[in-house]
């Protein structure tokens, strides 16, 4: 009986391992994502410093303002994903180790 509870916490533990690195996996994603929206509205402002020996600021700022605002819009977008994606990241490493001290054979297998 005693080897039956224990392939039952074991396949427990396995299954709730498997979970938490997945939802890690997930937050890595989001962390990828939030620096991918980060690098658009930086590529949009370079390109139009690139080229401001073209045009009047004056003369299209019906088109700069909306475009700026919504770069702006992006980079809050993109600091907002990254923030949580990292906190997300921390909670779960913190979970990762409690589960490793209460059961130390975890350690051998990450």
């Amino acid at each position: 009986m005693e080897k039956i509870d224990n392939k039952d916490t074991r396949a427990d533990l396995t299954s709730a391992l498997q979970v938490i690195l997945s939802e890690k996996r997930t937050s890595m994603a989001m962390l990828r994502t939030g620096i991918a929206v980060l690098v658009l509205p930086m590529s949009v402002v370079s390109f139009l410093v690139a080229t401001s020996r073209m045009y009047d600021a004056l003369h299209v700022s019906y088109l700069i303002a909306p475009l700026l605002s919504l770069a702006g819009f992006l980079v809050l977008f993109a600091g907002y994903l990254i923030v949580r994606a990292a906190l997300q990241l921390h909670h779960y490493d913190r979970i990762l180790d409690h589960l490793k001290r209460q059961h130390p054979s975890l350690s051998e297998l990450f």
